[in-house]
């Protein structure tokens, strides 16, 4: 049986048990923050198993993507991996041990036709159920083996949830693998013994605090990976030998020149690109984005350390072509790869430029460092030192080790831990704490009502009166206050969008209201400042919010959903929201995805416009948090959302539906007008579109008008004749430029003509060295050129001062550098003298300094430096 046949016979199997098939969901999870990957079978269906949302059907049935990074150091062996399928069936209070038991064995007997004698099963220490539920299947009682909670408990996916005890099934790959010994069974770590599938007899619920409470009904999670299973089903000793694996090993040894199979380091760098990259190309085409944080950072992680694996096979590029291998093969049954295609190349591509480049520059810098150490005694690179390529540089721990020991020097592995823990200090630290204004917690047992989502104004009892943190009975005229309401229209900080502003209007003063920000509690805290007579705590007041601040609030929120709907109907589905503000002046909207082009922006802007114009309607709802997603809402995956959500829809049949429990405009036509003022990079893979609605785009738009009326007054043109006369502006300075630069040239021929009998030899080394009235760099290499052309034989170094600094340029000829010249080095010696640094070819270098005072110092230092290096052909 080949992969794609396993597959689809576990999950007709299972129907025929009365499952209901689910797809898969994302890599990324949409319903679990502690998660940052889907790192198994049951997290989609994670509550059902809690009791917080009902299931489509008791018994299911998925083949699940999976990403495991606690693996990734021992990916390249026989059995682990990163990214996995897990086939799984799932009872959600239904069946429980008995019958989870008895399919399994079904099914790996009779409909993969498995060796009974070489299966094993392992229980929980004291799981006397499972043990007799195994024999009454035929199980032998001398395979089956009781471990601990390391092996045979199953932990919730994240901090809390859903766990209990579980069994494994092992398979044996036969004797001629692993360790030899007679006693050698599952839990050997030889690689004789593979688990294939894991029964977890889910009964307890655990807490945050650690304790694991009883589930209102016992739940079975299994979980079947399809990689190992597929090694024992096909009779292959690894994973990578299996029909999943072997087109993508075979591609990597085309790529790479290599043969598998013939050296064991080679076949390991093999094994580790291949399912990297097959990682990498799932990671992305579900809109993981490589980033310096969170499932960006584990993504480039991977991508770099497939690409070291790659660059120690010879080559410096190659993923996307493994992806390419991976996407083909894989896209009929995961289409988004298809989908996604250009997406996950571009992505692959940039990154592993980006790596190979900071590779290069780094190493170069740290054979510099070793090369300078080579006299000391002291072999060790210190801890603080390794560090900073680690962590600036970006280079890799197993790089600095291998190019340490190359040149005899050991790493400080104690001290780089100690940086590294002062660095996670660090961060620690300069992590706000919750400010002031959020801490303020209501002790009095009444949950403070929001009507902001109705009215913007309406009476209330002030419950809660502050002045400089402290509780007063009353306030007056000057003093900064924090005011907590029983009822209140304004809406406090959260999602992105800012708080209300307003006033508080009481019997015998006013308080202007700034800010409204959330407490611990999630109930809004108002900040202000008396600006009239007194208030008092427990005075009835009314609250009033700024309406056309509000509006300006609400237009912006609504134009950043549509914005949300444009970006991936025009970009693709693996866009992902990964941070907003909305603000009355503007709004901001973060998201995955790689630099936009200018059309795709006028795309974006455009349709947006088009649904504006359209004036659909815009309508909240409270609604069941999983009905909410089977409707099709999008979430935003760093939240935590309630089993009750609100949720925002534009337009039927809908444009948009969001998880958001913000203000938003009655219907699109509100927004009036949407413009994007700017499209940049905020990270590795992350975007950023800022842009304007309603009055604020219309005083944007006029600002651009009166800059073009100015324009086209300073020209005495009209605005549709600005562009031609700019480009007719364009071409005379071009044409003047290039006369200059004929000039110049003209000048340097003469003062080449002038030098030529300035060369002097050294040792047998005819050089010239020379200060010439070169503008650029081009030019001083033209020098250059025209006197090695001239001379036939000679060093020559040229200096010149341009923006603001001392310029060098140093060239020999061909019969010189074969002498052992290097005019690289000779040109990097002579910045130093200027303050500056330079490098380059035997042939040719250049560099700059930032002393112009000491240009003459440096030239004349060539001199010395061929003096001392003599005539090598002596």
């Amino acid at each position: 049986m080949n992969s794609n046949e396993i597959r689809e016979a576990f999950l007709r199997f299972f129907e025929e048990q009365g499952h209901r098939r689910i797809p898969g969901s994302s890599l990324v999870p949409t319903s679990d923050p502690t998660l940052l990957l889907t790192t198994a079978g049951m997290v989609q269906f994670k509550r059902y198993f809690t009791g917080e949302a009902t299931p489509p059907h008791p018994r299911l049935a998925s083949c699940q993507k999976c990403f495991r990074a606690t693996d990734i150091d021992s990916v390249g062996d026989a059995k682990h991996l990163t990214f996995f399928e897990m086939l799984g069936n799932f009872s959600v209070g239904d069946y429980f041990k008995r019958e989870a038991i008895q399919w399994a064995w079904e099914f790996v007997i009779q409909r993969l036709g498995l060796p009974q004698k070489r299966l094993w099963a392992t229980i929980y220490l004291d799981d006397d159920e499972a043990f007799d539920y195994w024999q009454e299947v035929g199980f032998p009682k001398e395979r089956i083996l009781r471990f601990g909670e390391e092996d045979n408990f199953w932990g919730p996916a994240g901090e809390t949830g859903p766990c209990g005890p579980c069994s494994e099934l092992h398979y044996d790959l036969g004797e001629g693998i692993g360790c030899g010994k007679p006693d050698c069974a599952p839990g050997c770590e030889c690689g004789r013994f593979i688990e294939i599938w894991n029964l977890v007899f889910t009964q307890y619920n655990q807490q945050e605090d650690g304790r694991r409470l009883p589930l209102p009904k016992p739940n079975i999670d299994t979980g079947m990976g399809l990689e190992r299973t597929a090694a024992a089903v096909q009779g292959k000793a690894s994973v990578y030998e299996t029909d999943l694996f072997a087109p993508l090993i075979k591609h990597v040894c085309e790529l790479a020149g290599k043969r598998y199979g013939e050296d064991e380091a080679t076949d390991k760098a093999i094994r580790i690109v291949a399912e990297h990259a097959r990682a990498i190309t799932f990671l992305i085409g579900d809109g993981v984005m490589p980033s310096n944080e969170g499932r960006g950072y584990v993504l480039r992680r991977v991508i770099r350390r497939a690409a070291l694996f790659g660059r120690k096979l010879g080559e410096k590029r190659f993923l996307r072509n493994i992806a390419i291998e991976v996407t083909k093969n894989m896209q009929h049954i995961y289409p988004e790869l298809k989908q996604n295609y250009s997406q996950i190349i571009n992505v692959i591509n940039n990154e592993e430029i980006r790596f190979h480049e900071t590779l290069d520059s780094s190493l170069n810098l740290l054979d510099g460092l070793l090369e300078s150490k080579k006299s000391e005694i002291d072999k060790t690179i210190s801890g603080e030192v390794a560090f900073h390529f680690y962590d600036t540089y970006g280079l890799p721990r197993e790089v600095l080790a291998e190019v340490a020991a190359e040149s005899g020097f050991e790493v400080d592995w104690k001290g780089f831990e100690g940086e590294m823990e002062r660095q996670r200090e660090r961060a620690r630290a300069t992590r706000k704490p919750i400010e002031e204004k959020f801490i303020i917690t209501e002790k009095g047992g009444y949950t403070p009502k929001f009507v902001g989502d109705k009215r913007l104004k309406c009476r209330a009892r002030i419950r809660r009166l502050l002045v400089d943190g402290e509780p007063v009975k009353k306030a007056s005229e000057g003093q900064d206050v924090i005011v907590r309401l029983d009822t209140t229209p304004f809406y406090g900080e959260m999602g992105g969008q800012v708080g209300d502003t307003g006033e508080i209007r009481g019997p015998r003063g006013t308080v202007r209201v700034e800010d409204t920000v959330r407490d611990a509690n999630d109930t809004a805290v108002h900040h202000g400042k008396v600006v009239e007579g007194e208030i008092s705590d427990g005075a009835m007041v009314t609250a009033t919010v700024d309406k056309a601040r509000r509006m300006d609030i609400a237009r912006n929120h609504t134009a950043t959903h549509l914005l949300q709907a444009a970006l991936r109907e025009v970009l693709g589905e693996h866009v992902r929201q990964s941070g907003s503000l909305v603000a009355p002046d503007r709004l901001r909207f973060d998201f995955t995805h790689r630099a936009l082009t200018k059309h795709e922006i006028s795309q974006i802007q455009h349709l947006v416009n088009e649904k504006i114009r359209q004036n659909v309607k815009v309508k909240p709802a409270m609604m069941p948090y999983q009905q909410a997603l089977d409707k099709g809402a999008l979430a935003f995956f760093e939240e935590k959302y309630e089993e009750e959500v609100r949720a925002v829809e534009i337009g039927k049949p809908p444009i948009s539906i969001e998880l958001c429990g913000g203000t938003h405009v009655g219907a699109t036509g509100e927004i009036g007008f949407f413009h994007i003022v700017g499209e940049s990079s905020i990270g590795a893979g992350v975007r950023r579109i800022e842009a304007l609605t309603g009055r604020g785009a219309e005083e944007f738009i006029d600002g651009q008008l009166s800059i073009i009326d100015a324009v086209a007054e300073e020209f005495k043109a009209s605005a549709s004749e600005i562009k031609s006369r700019i480009s007719a502006i364009h071409a005379e300075i071009d044409a003047e430029r290039k006369r200059a630069l004929a000039l110049e040239r003209e000048l340097l021929k003469n003062t080449v003509n002038s030098l030529l009998s300035e060369v002097v030899s050294i040792k047998g080394i005819p050089v010239l060295t020379a200060r010439v009235p070169a503008s650029n760099m081009e030019a001083l290499r033209q020098t250059g050129d025209l006197i090695k052309e001239r001379l036939k034989s000679v060093l020559v170094v040229l200096g010149a001062v341009y923006d603001d600094q001392a310029n060098f340029v140093a060239m020999l000829t061909p019969d010189l550098v074969k002498r052992g010249l290097h005019a690289g080095e000779i040109v990097k010696q002579v910045a130093q003298v200027a303050g500056g640094r330079g490098g380059g070819r035997a042939e040719m270098g250049q560099a700059g300094g930032k002393d112009i005072d000491k240009l003459d110092d440096a030239l004349s230092l060539v001199r010395d430096l061929v003096a001392k290096h003599g005539d090598p052909g002596a």
